[in-house]
């Protein structure tokens, strides 16, 4: 199997993955959103929800890139970001020196 059909079975792979999460985190959000009418849920809830928001903006990133074919291209500095970072944090949107400055 040559690197480019690899390369290309691992984003397949990889887009597959990424939208089963979706899935997820999408239900998840509409099981957090109903009202159970419970104050005592309420905090936690709000946090939840912030998060749950959270990883579906960075997950429909990462497709929104896999379509486009910038996935994988440091949105600041456009080197390729490692494979191995990308296993590790599939919505990785800059390489770690950029990550790095970003956060400061």
């Amino acid at each position: 199997m040559s690197i480019d059909t690899y390369d290309q079975q691992w984003r397949t792979e990889l887009q597959a993955t990424l939208t089963h999460e979706f899935e997820a985190q999408t239900a998840r959000l509409t099981q957090l959103t109903a009202d159970t009418g419970d104050p005592a849920e309420a905090h936690t809830n709000a946090a939840l929800i912030a998060a749950t928001r959270q990883s579906l903006e960075r997950i429909s990133g990462a497709l929104r890139r896999l379509a486009s074919g910038s996935y994988g291209t440091c949105e600041k500095c456009g080197t390729a970001i490692p494979r191995e970072r990308l296993e590790i944090l599939p919505h990785a949107r800059f390489c770690v020196p950029c990550q790095q400055k970003h956060n400061g």
